[in-house]
């Protein structure tokens, strides 16, 4: 998948070039280094999938940086003798030889096979492969959109027919309906004369590091793969993995996926969608990265209403704040303001739509939109798709200056 990674870079200034490949979960396969810091690298166009290695550093030598995500919250006292909340029947104590089996049968009569042949002048000179999972039953199929379409200048262009193979045996071509880059989320539509089975869409927001999930496509055109392994993170950031462009966060699982998994489902023991997967490192095991599937249905919301991803902008750079770094930058300049949560500005981009607002660097943003905020996905979640429409919010300033801003969103720049 084209400019999936612009850019990688390492931090440690000491530390050596580390080797890197890059490779989609389909069959392309680009060799490149990670760069020191004062370096950079510009990422040639087809790398849907991505991987880091292909050997690995001696242990002590670190040459990775450490980033730290969101933890498993305590469970509750009763959490072993209750069903859980959700109008699910399973419990921790539930778990029998036949869960995961059963998870993976509501949901295998709906996962696809899809192969795209590329071709010149007529010619097949070879094919992309990938899976989907089947959301509708009029034939709308949910896949990642560096398995069906091109991006050239970022912009999407078909890459031609979509071969679409059921769990049945049956074939269909398959039309590309909407494919968005930066999330790698695209619908592909099917035209059957009878109702097609589909996949139930669960919530990735109830996931808890530790949680039971399986990964389930058609890897190397096997179909009907099912492999099995637990959430490892919820909420992995993009700029962790070394991914330029706009901000992401993906679910990170130990399930075992390979060139064509992606588009495939990740499903909970519920036998929900959790997830698509779309990545892994190819020099590690257990690494493997799936987009969160809320993430997933505001981009169908979006696709629905305006048949692309509207993404404000503000021109901000921002950082959650925690306990732990809000004590040591009171440490390094007791003028910090006081607060107990927030995000911080280090970085107003000039002329943008936050600079027109007022925002300084080091300001806490408090408030956005009138609600209380401590996350930048909070602060993304409020501004949706308000493109044009001013929002208020509040900030704090050095020793506790408290200022109110209206800001502007713009629409993000496609080509970005």
């Amino acid at each position: 998948m084209r400019h999936l990674l612009r850019k990688f870079s390492n931090t440690n200034k000491n530390s050596s070039l580390i080797r890197a490949a890059v490779v989609a979960v389909l069959g392309f396969r680009v060799s490149l280094s990670l760069p020191n810091k004062a370096e950079s690298l510009s990422l040639p166009w087809r790398v849907p999938l991505f991987s880091m290695g292909p050997s690995m550093p001696d242990v002590g030598s670190d040459p990775y940086p450490l980033h730290f995500s969101r933890v498993a919250p305590e469970p509750a006292a009763d959490a072993n003798s209750k069903a859980s909340t959700d109008g699910s029947n399973h419990c921790s104590r539930c778990f029998t030889r036949d869960t995961i089996a059963d998870a993976a049968a509501k949901v295998s009569p709906a996962v696809v096979n899809l192969s795209v042949p590329h071709g010149i002048y007529g010619l097949t000179m070879g094919k992309s492969i990938g899976s989907g999972t089947i959301i509708d039953p009029d034939g709308t199929i949910l896949t990642c959109a560096h398995v069906v379409v091109d991006f050239q200048g970022m912009r999407a262009s078909s890459k031609g027919k979509v071969e679409v193979t059921l769990q049945d045996g049956r074939t269909f071509e398959g039309t590309v309906l909407n494919a968005d880059l930066h999330s790698d989320i695209a619908i592909v539509k099917i035209k059957t004369k009878s109702p097609l089975p589909i996949a139930k869409l669960g919530s990735s927001n109830k996931l808890r590091p530790g949680d039971w999930v399986v990964a389930m496509g058609c890897p190397l055109s096997l179909q009907n793969t099912v492999t099995a392994g637990i959430v490892s993170c919820v909420d992995r950031k993009s700029s962790d993995l070394g991914l330029g462009g706009m901000r992401r966060e993906y679910l990170q699982s130990d399930c075992a996926i390979n060139m064509g998994n992606s588009g495939g489902p990740l499903v909970n023991m519920d036998g929900e969608v959790v997830g698509v997967n779309n990545m892994k490192v190819l020099s590690a095991d257990g690494l493997s990265f799936s987009v969160p599937i809320d993430s997933v249905s505001k981009i169908i919301e979006h696709f629905q209403k305006k048949g692309r991803v509207v993404r404000p902008w503000l021109g901000l750079k921002m950082i959650d704040l925690n306990e732990m770094i809000i004590s040591q930058l009171k440490e390094r300049d007791p003028s910090f303001p006081n607060v107990d949560r927030g995000v911080l500005v280090p970085m107003v981009t000039p002329g943008s739509p936050g600079d027109r607002a007022g925002f300084r660097p080091g300001d806490v943003v408090t408030e956005f939109n009138g609600k209380p905020v401590g996350s930048i996905k909070e602060i993304i979640e409020s501004m949706d798709d308000k493109v044009g429409k001013p929002l208020k919010v509040a900030v704090k300033r050095a020793n506790n200056v408290v200022a109110t801003l209206s800001v502007i969103p713009e629409e993000a720049n496609p080509d970005m």
